[in-house]
C-alpha cells in the first residue's frame, strides 16, 4: 500500500511537469499554430506512457539492490515471464529444481545477471545443489547461462577424461584447489574445467553421484588472471520481452 501510494504521488508529481513543459512549449509558438496543438499533443503523450510504464513496471527494491525491469518479484510489477525472488531482503534467482541462488549483480542495459555459485561442503567436496543434480534453468524460461563462464567440476570420475575438457595439471580447478580454502576437500580429487560456450547445452551445470559431485563458476576468466581477482559467478542472460 505504501508503495502504491508513493508511485501515485510521483506520477501526479511527473504529470505536473509535464503540463508546466506543455505549456511552455504551446506559448514558444503562436497559440493559432496547429503546429503548436500537434507538439503538445504527441510530447504529453509520450511522457504520460513513458511516466505510467516505469511506475507501474518497475519492481520496489529488494533490501538495497534496485529491481530493474523486467525482472518481476511480484505479479504486480515487472514482467511475471524474468521471475526472480526477495527473500529476506536477498534478491534470488530460482531453478528449475527449486534451489535458490543469490543473484550478485544485475547489469539491464546488457540482459544479464550474475548468481552465486553453490558453496562446496566442508570435507565432503560435494556442492550444496548436489541432491538436485546441479544448476538446471527451465528451457521455456528467457534466461540461459552465457557463454562467459569458466566452469570448474571436482570429484570427478574417470569417465569424464573422454569428454573435451581441460583436465591437465594447468587447468585453473587446480588454482582453485590450492588457493581457495572452500575447496580444500576438493584436493586431489579429478578436477576438470572448460569454458560454458555456445555449442554446449545453455541451460544446465550438472553435478552428480558417479560424475563430479562439486562446480563453481568464474564471469570473464583471463588466464593471467589471479585467483584474488577471478569474479566467482554464474552469469546469466535474458532475452528481452517481446
Amino acid at each position: 500500500m505504501i508503495y502504491l501510494l508513493a508511485v501515485i504521488i510521483t506520477v501526479i508529481s511527473l504529470i505536473g511537469n509535464i503540463i508546466t513543459i506543455d505549456t511552455l512549449a504551446s506559448s514558444l509558438v503562436s497559440s493559432g499554430d496547429s503546429f503548436s496543438s500537434l507538439f503538445s499533443g504527441v510530447f504529453a503523450t509520450f511522457a504520460l506512457t513513458f511516466v505510467f510504464g516505469f511506475a507501474l513496471n518497475s519492481c520496489p527494491n529488494c533490501g538495497n539492490t534496485v529491481v530493474p525491469y523486467p525482472l518481476s518479484t511480484s505479479d504486480n510489477c515487472g514482467n511475471p515471464q524474468y521471475k526472480v525472488y526477495c527473500n529476506n531482503g536477498n534478491l534470488e534467482f530460482l531453478s528449475a529444481q527449486g534451489f535458490y541462488y543469490k543473484i550478485l549483480t544485475i547489469n539491464p542495459s546488457a540482459n544479464k545477471l550474475i548468481i552465486s555459485p553453490p558453496l562446496i561442503q566442508q570435507n565432503t567436496c560435494q556442492s550444496y545443489d548436489l541432491s538436485v543434480g546441479g544448476l538446471r534453468l527451465n528451457e521455456n524460461s528467457p534466461f540461459n547461462i552465457s557463454s562467459r563462464n569458466t566452469v570448474m567440476l571436482f570429484n570427478c570420475s574417470e569417465n569424464i577424461l573422454l569428454s573435451p575438457l581441460n583436465c591437465s595439471s594447468n587447468s585453473p580447478c587446480r588454482l582453485f584447489e590450492e588457493k581457495v580454502r572452500e575447496a580444500s576437500a576438493c584436493k586431489n580429487t579429478l578436477c576438470c574445467s572448460f569454458l560454458k560456450d555456445t555449442s554446449m547445452t545453455s541451460h544446465m551445470i550438472r553435478v552428480r553421484v558417479g560424475g563430479c559431485t562439486a562446480y563453481t563458476s568464474v564471469v570473464g576468466l583471463g588466464s593471467d588472471n589471479p585467483v584474488e581477482k577471478w569474479n566467482f559467478g554464474i552469469e546469466l542472460q535474458w532475452l528481452p520481452p517481446n
